[in-house]
């Protein structure tokens, strides 16, 4: 049976693909004479860190005997003897020299064993000390370096190398599948190319240097933060259907930072048009931090992809997207990130959402509920559905002018400006200062409307209103929702927070049922590409009634996606 092929596909800000900064040892401040690292209160530091890195050569070390647990010597008889003795002068020697003497295992190590764990000995250029990913705080670009990972190879083979199960083995992706690793929207980047970076090796070839924002997207440093965009989630959607199209992956593990990934996960879900599955992973914790969860929940992603608990009967994924976390099994439609600490993913709407289990030592990937919503290779807003181009509105001279929008390109691709804006507009109770429904009253939401109608052919709203109503009491605010309405900007009513209730109709508005009203925009940018923008009235603020029935058929369609995804 051939192995199982997994394609780990890196995305942006992803502290699951971040490392703590790599902070001179004690053991290299000792050797270049420079002052030691110390407790918070002054004291002496117990131990040097240890990072993961390669020996450049052979060599044999001795490890004493009976150190990996205090309880080894109790029982003594049951171990073979030794590989030899270290006397006082650390001589080595096969039989015991003297009652002193230590008894050890002699190892040898070698670069193709592996990492192992060793201070680090990194210093500055001009042979200071690093004590974070700046040379100094505050340090401009060139003068910054990277926690972040390029790809996914490294933290993989950290897991693999290092991490353990509880039957005290490793291996613990290797052993199952075999992994390839593509940069979709990385978190860090080759700012010198890759072969300043001596990696040509990997067959990637020499690249011009990345940009951070454009080519890799990361948090940290805070001052150098370069989040992704539109255009960036345009170029990885086609990037992700590109790669799961030609039918070599069993399936695919997504790493992102952890707040936005609800968002991608569920644009993946339901842009991409592939029967393989998909499994998004985060981690409240970096990689190599004490209580880390990011390599538990990569291994149970690879973990749910070999058991094909996810398939039916002729192979297809029917569960769509997945977050896994902390061994559960989320729905891409309604996991939210609530808290940032372990655990803190939460199904969201009221009604599931946590579809089985997944790295539990009693037993297999297991599902308790598959969702009834399209996705995938059945989602109607997938890549393959979308039309070539659909109709938008500008509105730059007091009238509405129609234009096309185009969507995908001769080859059925996304276009670069195809993916459009939608705005979440956030209310609450005591908005008005008086009974006055005078529009002027809601500058934001006033201002909002009047960019969108100028500058974007394709855009629409999502109001976040009362739970579980999505509504408002402030009748400016309501007269300004029609008029976006009636200028061509589909609205979607959700209520505020992780609501459980389901939106009634209102006011020509979409109901975003129990969607939160992060995913109810991600929805709504994928279903803006499929119908179109809404048609206006002549005048938005007094529409005839014959312009009514026909928004409200057009609001049928947007309806119609929203109930079934």
């Amino acid at each position: 049976m051939p192995r199982p092929l997994i394609v780990h596909l890196a995305g942006p800000t992803a502290t699951i693909q971040n490392t703590p900064p790599l902070v001179t040892s004690n053991k290299a401040r000792a050797k270049y004479v420079l002052p030691l690292k110390a407790n918070p209160d002054g004291t002496p530091a117990r131990f040097d860190v240890l990072r993961a890195q390669r020996v450049a050569a052979p060599v044999t070390v001795y490890v004493e005997q009976f150190s990996a647990h205090p309880l080894e010597s109790d029982r003594a008889e049951l171990y073979a003897p030794p590989d030899g003795y270290l006397d006082r002068d650390g001589r080595f020697s096969k039989q015991r020299q003297n009652p002193g003497d230590t008894p050890v295992y002699a190892i040898e190590l070698k670069p193709e064993d592996g990492l192992y764990p060793f201070p680090y000995m990194g210093r500055q250029a001009d042979g200071t000390a690093w004590e974070e990913e700046c040379a100094f705080p505050g340090a401009p670009e060139e003068k910054a370096r990277q926690g972040f990972f390029p790809d996914g190879s490294r933290p993989f083979e950290e897991i693999d190398r290092l991490a353990i199960d509880g039957h005290g083995w490793g291996n613990l992706i290797s052993a199952k599948a075999d992994v390839e690793f593509v940069r979709i929207m990385p978190p860090g980047g080759y700012t010198k190319g890759l072969a300043a970076a001596r990696r040509t090796d990997r067959g990637d070839g020499d690249i011009s240097p990345e940009r951070r924002g454009f080519d890799f997207f990361a948090y940290k440093p805070a001052h150098l933060a370069a989040p992704p965009t539109r255009d960036a989630l345009t170029r990885a959607t086609n990037r992700v259907q590109q790669i799961l199209s030609d039918g070599r992956y069993l399936g695919a593990v997504w790493t992102e930072g952890s707040p936005n990934i609800e968002e991608t996960i569920y644009w993946l879900n339901l842009l991409i048009d592939t029967t393989a599955p998909i499994c998004g992973n985060a981690a409240q914790r970096m990689h190599g931090m004490i209580s880390n969860d990011g390599p538990k929940n990569i291994v149970d992603s690879v973990d749910y992809i070999i058991s094909r608990v996810w398939a039916d009967a002729e192979n297809r994924n029917r569960v769509g997207a997945v977050l896994i976390q902390e061994q559960q099994i989320f729905s891409a439609r309604t996991v939210a990130k609530s808290d940032a600490r372990p655990g803190n993913y939460r199904a969201v709407g009221g009604n599931g959402g946590i579809l089985g289990a997944v790295g539990h030592e009693a037993g297999a990937p297991v599902l308790h509920y598959i969702p009834t919503t399209r996705h995938t290779w059945c989602s109607e807003v997938n890549l393959t559905c979308l039309p070539r181009e659909v109709g938008g509105l500008l509105r730059r001279t007091g009238t509405f002018e129609s234009v096309r929008v185009p969507i995908k390109d001769v080859g059925g691709w996304l276009m670069p400006t195809a993916i459009p804006p939608v705005v979440i507009v956030k209310d609450g109770g005591y908005a008005a200062p008086d009974g006055e429904i005078d529009p002027s009253r809601a500058p934001d939401l006033l201002a909002t409307i009047d960019y969108l109608n100028a500058n974007a052919p394709l855009a629409g709203l999502v109001y976040e209103g009362l739970t579980p109503y999505g509504t408002t009491r402030d009748q400016a605010r309501n007269r300004l929702i029609l008029r976006a309405l009636h200028s061509g900007l589909p609205v979607v009513r959700v209520g505020r927070g992780a609501t459980e209730g389901f939106v009634p109709a209102r006011d020509a508005c979409i109901t975003g049922a129990n969607l939160t009203a992060t995913k109810a925009r991600i929805l709504l940018m994928a279903a803006l590409m499929k119908l179109g923008c809404l048609p206006p009235a002549a005048d938005p603020d007094n529409p005839t009634p014959e312009e009514r029935a026909t928004l409200r058929e057009k609001v049928k369609q947007y309806q119609a996606i929203f109930d079934s995804h």
